[in-house]
Order: C-alpha cells, then sequence, then structure tokens
C-alpha cells in the first residue's frame, strides 16, 4: 500500500505499552491442507505489560536497543520487523532506534512478541505520521504473526481460524495469577506432537455470549473456563513437566490452573486472595487484572 498524505512526524514516543493476553481456553477443532491448525479461543488482555520507547531517525534505519541488561534478543525481534514491514508496506523512507523493556517471559504463552509488533506498527503509525487505518495496521501484522491482529484490535476477543478471525467480546473485570516456571516449550514441537487432539468440537460463540445475566458478574469467565480446556496442556506438559507442577500449586491454595496458549505460564482466576509466598523461588509469579481495551485503542 502507498503512503497517504500525512502529518509532520513527531520526535520521539516513550512508555508505549504492549499488553500480555489469556487464553482463556484453546481449542483445536481441525488442521488445514497446508498445516496450519485450526483453533477456538477467547484472548483477553491483562495489564502486565512491555515497555517501549521510539525515537525518529530520517535516516531510513531501524535500531533497537535492549533496556534490560544481559537479555541478549535477536537483532531481528518482531519489533524490528515490524518496523521493517511497515515501511516496505508504505515507502516510507523514516527510520527508528527502538528502546525495548523486555517485561514479559518468554515461550510463556503470554503473546508478548506478538504484542511489541503490535504496538511497534501502532506506535510507528503516529511517529511517522502515515495516517494508516487500524485494519491496514492489521493486514501487516498478520504477515509477522497470528497473534498480532488481535493486538491492534484492541479489544478482547473470541478468536477463531488460525488466530485471524476475531470477534470483540466484553468481559467483567476480574484478578488473575499468572505462573511462570523456567523451563520452556517449543510451539512448534506442541502442536508438531502426533499426541495433540486436533479434533475438538467447534463451540458456537452464542454459547458463550448468551447468558445476559452473568455478563457483568466475574462469574462469566468462571463459566467459560469450566466449559472449555487447553488442547495443548497434555503435550506441553510433557515436554514440560514443570507445567504440571504449576498447576498443582495453584491447586494446593484453591485455585484452578491452566496453561495459556502455547507456553508454559498456567493462569487462575482468583476469587480470593491466597499467600502465594512458598511459590519456588525460580518461578515467576504476578498477579493481574484483566483489561476492557488495550492502553493505545484510541491512538
Amino acid at each position: 500500500m502507498s503512503a497517504p498524505v500525512h502529518a509532520t512526524p513527531l520526535k520521539r514516543l516513550t512508555n508505549v505499552p504492549a499488553p500480555a493476553k489469556l487464553n482463556l481456553f484453546l481449542h483445536v477443532t481441525g488442521r488445514r491442507p497446508d498445516g496450519y491448525h485450526l483453533l477456538q479461543s477467547v484472548f483477553m488482555l491483562v495489564d502486565w505489560c512491555d515497555v517501549l520507547h521510539f525515537e525518529l531517525r530520517g535516516d531510513g534505519l531501524v535500531t533497537r536497543e535492549d533496556l534490560q541488561p544481559g537479555l541478549n534478543l535477536p537483532a531481528d525481534d518482531l519489533t524490528v520487523r515490524a518496523a521493517r514491514a511497515l515501511q516496505q508496506a508504505t515507502g516510507s523512507t523514516l527510520g527508528v532506534h527502538i528502546g525495548l523493556d523486555k517485561r514479559l517471559p518468554a515461550e510463556a504463552g503470554l503473546g508478548g512478541g506478538s504484542s511489541d509488533a503490535a504496538s511497534c506498527l501502532i506506535a510507528l503509525n503516529r511517529l511517522w505520521g502515515l495516517g494508516l487505518t487500524r485494519a491496514q495496521l492489521a493486514t501487516i501484522g498478520l504477515r509477522l504473526g497470528a497473534d498480532v491482529p488481535f493486538f491492534i484490535g484492541g479489544r478482547n476477543a473470541w478468536v477463531e481460524g488460525v488466530g485471524e478471525e476475531l470477534t470483540p467480546m466484553s468481559l467483567p473485570p476480574a484478578r488473575f495469577v499468572i505462573v511462570k516456571p523456567p523451563g520452556g516449550a517449543s510451539t512448534q514441537r506442541i502442536f508438531a506432537s502426533p499426541d495433540l487432539k486436533r479434533d475438538t468440537i467447534p463451540a458456537i460463540i452464542l454459547g458463550f455470549a448468551a447468558n445476559q445475566a452473568l455478563e457483568a458478574s466475574t462469574s462469566r469467565i468462571q463459566s467459560i473456563l469450566e466449559a472449555t480446556h487447553n488442547d495443548l496442556q497434555p503435550v506441553a506438559q510433557a515436554l514440560c513437566p514443570d507445567v504440571g507442577h504449576c498447576i498443582r500449586w495453584l491447586e494446593s491454595h484453591g485455585l484452578q490452573g491452566r496453561m495459556t496458549g502455547s507456553g508454559t505460564a498456567v493462569f487462575a482466576q482468583m476469587r480470593h486472595r491466597p499467600d502465594l509466598s512458598d511459590a519456588p523461588g525460580d518461578w515467576l509469579v504476578r498477579e493481574c487484572s484483566n483489561m476492557d481495551a488495550h492502553p493505545l485503542l484510541d491512538w
């Protein structure tokens, strides 16, 4: 696409959030001829965020600085690829220096890389004065990863297809605990496993959205959790036993844990505030609230 007539670019944007998401469930309902799996899920934004900073460059170069010491992300991580994809799509000759304060763990199923890419596209659309619509940004984002359009859309959503079919969905405020053990599991290995269940009967969104009495109640989230599961969890537990250890630890505190996405983080809705101080020292434990909308929705 060609870049439209645009306003004078800004010089910098700082403290740009890139929130995590939880998959309330993840059903694998089939597989396309090209090998991609067909999914159903509810994606929910939570207030645990990476933070990005953008400094305009006039020379067209895209550079990135890791603000967390010792992180050593790949030179062409998703933020860099997103910036270059936006340049290619619009013909923009401007560049950017990206400072990435990476707070979300990798291989967690929290969508951190995709969220970084989405916030990068949204921010650079403003920094470079491009004036693209969210739909145009989502088209660019889909080439970077199936979860990127969700973060660009900015609303909690019912998700289908390979992750690109989004229907905005209202969810009530709730509190959650997220637990990430040190071990990871490759998404590719999980989806390639012969033990992965790929024939869950597709659900109908009306079955999850029709009960208006639960619309504003945290019971609505609980009802979704009780009626669903994560098809990837048994395979991930076999690859990374710590997933099961986290779930059993949550159960010992009266919480029903579940893996989110295809990573090794697990989560539970908190209806009470248990003492979680006895978690193993190498586990990352974070309490979060869900969000009704992405912080950059109005950008």
